[in-house]
């Protein structure tokens, strides 16, 4: 279902390069996702997936954006751009996303479309909302009180850049 009040033409030239950018990697051998990441009406950043071609499970259209993007602007804070991603986030890129400060993000395919082409990350999701005991993957905590050092010394710096 579409909300066609929530965006402008404009994002739609914006979405368009993102599709065109997902269809080029396709094109290249790489996933069919791509991504642009806007600021102030301008491109920022443009971004393909390249997991395959670069043998990087996390070179995802978003991801490499963003880091694109950072690099670009000089910083970690990517507020006031949106970004436009051909496909609905996956669990990873989204959490980058997040983690980015982007404010808004537009999709194009969502993700039981993905699932139905076999880019099913409906596992992920899953497995965040399964106890840590209960997850596919093992998750074992040790060493607790060796690392919460390294967290005082971060806690007590005083001349840190807070993220």
């Amino acid at each position: 279902m579409e909300n066609q009040e929530l965006y402008t033409a404009q994002d739609c030239e914006f979405m368009r390069e993102a599709i065109r950018l997902a269809t080029e990697s396709v094109e290249r051998g790489g996933g069919p996702f791509g991504a642009v990441i806007v600021k102030d009406g301008e491109v920022v950043a443009y971004g393909a997936n390249r997991v395959t071609l670069d043998h990087d499970p996390t070179a995802h259209a978003e991801v490499s954006a963003i880091r694109e993007a950072c690099r670009k602007l000089d910083t970690f804070d990517l507020s006031g751009c949106t970004i436009y991603t051909s496909c609905e986030p996956c669990p990873m890129c989204l959490g980058a996303i997040y983690w980015a400060h982007i404010d808004r993000i537009f999709y194009g395919n969502n993700r039981k479309d993905a699932a139905e082409i076999g880019f099913d990350d409906d596992f992920i999701y899953e497995e965040l909302d399964r106890p840590m005991s209960g997850r596919t993957v093992p998750i074992i905590p040790m060493l607790r009180d060796e690392a919460l050092t390294t967290f005082r010394l971060w806690e007590e710096k005083e001349d840190k850049t807070e993220y």
